[in-house]
């Protein structure tokens, strides 16, 4: 089983930019976690990082046949891209939206997320350990569908 992580504008500045909000860890060091916790599990993990929007489509849609989950933090991109909302519900392919601030705490703007509604779940506002529960989350959804799978090919006559 393979999971695609894919971080969104300015996420590579974490650990520089307003670390009161984000903290100090980077987003390798978040990677770093998250690699970790998949060989713990057995899981192939990539991750992919863009500030441009198409960047993450393209992304999103070459999953279809690759990878068996999505973790997304779609930073700024999550309150105003109907294009990446569109490309999840395309691949169709479990995905999981996260989030290291509270954005229901944030600015008004922040507490609408357009990708939400085409995500198996969201997570956000526990910092950095918001990945490593989209992690959680993520091989949970795949064991149940793995095993949905082997149930139904087991009832299938000979």
């Amino acid at each position: 089983m393979k999971i695609q992580v894919i971080q969104g504008p300015n996420l590579n500045m974490l650990g520089v930019r307003e670390q009161n909000i984000y903290g100090p860890m980077k987003l390798e060091d978040i990677h770093a976690q998250m690699k970790a916790y998949a060989q713990q599990s057995n899981i192939e993990i990539d991750f992919f990082q863009s500030n441009l929007e198409g960047e993450i489509v393209d992304k999103i849609q070459e999953c279809l046949g690759d990878a068996q989950g999505i973790i997304i933090n779609p930073a700024a991109y999550t309150h105003t891209s109907i294009a990446i909302r569109d490309a999840i519900k395309a691949v169709s392919i479990p995905t999981i939206e996260t989030h290291i601030s509270n954005v229901y705490a944030r600015e008004e703007f922040r507490s609408k997320s357009l990708i939400a509604p085409v995500c198996a779940g969201q997570i956000a506002g526990f910092g950095p350990f918001s990945y490593h529960m989209a992690m959680v989350g993520m091989v949970q959804i795949l064991q149940e569908l793995q095993a949905m799978q082997t149930a139904q090919n087991e009832q299938k006559p000979a």
